[in-house]
């Protein structure tokens, strides 16, 4: 078997941290999503990994390498326009020959991994599996309507009224009887090779098409507070380490890692926590379910359930929650409530201001 990884995506959603960044790199728990996912597929026992890239190939090639890091090895193929999942597999179709084959969305997140599943497609002997999950609001996904044995008997794309509450998770299992779909099917109406409609037209051609439902944890992380959910979710399972520094003065409590460099003074740490190399935090607390990337700088600040990547400063802010604080920001205090707001926001920022 074979693994497709698609990370091409411009994370619209998520700007403006992603007119700098790949959404598929932003970090949770100070390790990027597409980490994640690329090490849950060589957990499986897949090593032949095609990478599906955009116009974000340099930062995506920089990050993965050859793929030996990850004990895989890696092909790239460029999507020079987002033009669908079944596109990026068609892109890939050499490569990919006669096997079979994972597609995996580069932004999902499954607690688990996909070793399972891939056993059960591997044992199965069908024609496609795909994973699906329950979800309160189905109108945001492709939707799955099943049969009593668990085949797939109808695919729809963010319906308006859903017709089962199991939304299609960015986890698909192929044989090559997938490449006669896509070559079968024709652009939707948004100018895409829909993977639903690929699907969709094995199941209306006989094949054997299943879903397994997940009953653990997966997130698509399209958004802010999808990824602050994520983070949330992995600090749970954080194991307490200080490999830094902790004056005698700060406090740690709960689940706190203190990478190696970190310097803590003065402060307390809410675990759970992570503080990333090289990070120093002085007179400040740093409350549960926050990460903090290497070489930041948090003074006189309280921050909890958040996300900071590297080299933010954030100095005498007050209480800073729920957020999401890029790469290399400064956020500053002032000593009194400003008669006016000085601003220079990017493309797509979303601030709030107290009145």
């Amino acid at each position: 078997m074979k693994a497709l990884v698609l990370a091409g995506g411009t994370g619209s959603r998520l700007r403006p941290i992603t007119h700098t960044a790949a959404k598929q790199l932003v970090p949770v728990a100070n390790k990027p999503v597409l980490f994640y996912g690329i090490e849950s597929i060589v957990e499986a026992g897949v090593t032949e990994i095609g990478v599906v890239v955009g116009d974000t190939e340099p930062e995506i090639r920089a990050a993965l390498g050859d793929g030996s890091r990850f004990g895989a090895r890696f092909t790239y193929f460029r999507q020079h326009r987002p033009l669908g999942l079944a596109h990026a597999v068609r892109i890939a179709r050499h490569w990919l020959g006669e096997d079979d084959f994972v597609m995996y969305l580069g932004d999902n997140f499954v607690i688990g991994g996909i070793t399972g599943p891939a056993e059960e497609f591997r044992a199965a002997g069908t024609d496609a599996r795909i994973l699906v999950a329950r979800v309160p609001d189905p109108t945001r996904f492709g939707v799955a309507e099943l049969d009593p044995d668990g085949r797939v008997v109808r695919l729809q794309e963010k319906p308006l009224e859903p017709r089962s509450d199991l939304a299609v998770v960015g986890v698909y299992f192929f044989t090559s009887a997938v490449h006669r779909a896509i070559k079968a099917i024709k652009p939707s109406a948004r100018g895409e090779l829909e993977i639903t409609d690929a699907i969709q037209w094995l199941v209306d051609s006989g094949h054997d098409v299943r879903a397994g439902i997940i009953h653990g944890y997966w997130k698509d992380t399209g958004d802010v507070t999808d990824m602050l959910e994520v983070n949330r979710r992995v600090l749970a399972d954080v194991e307490a380490a200080v490999l830094g520094d902790v004056d005698g003065a700060s406090v740690l409590v709960g689940p706190v890692r203190i990478e190696a460099g970190a310097r803590i003074i003065r402060s307390t740490i809410v675990g759970p926590a992570l503080i990333g190399a090289g990070t120093i935090v002085r007179e400040s607390r740093i409350g549960p379910s926050t990460s903090i990337a290497e070489d930041c700088v948090i003074t006189g600040s309280d921050v909890e359930f958040s996300l900071i990547l590297r080299d933010a400063r954030i100095e005498h802010a007050g209480r800073i929650e729920g957020s999401l604080i890029g790469r290399s920001v400064r956020v500053t205090g002032t000593p009194a409530a400003p008669r006016a707001h000085r601003l220079v926001l990017g493309d797509h920022s979303h601030i709030q201001i107290a009145s």
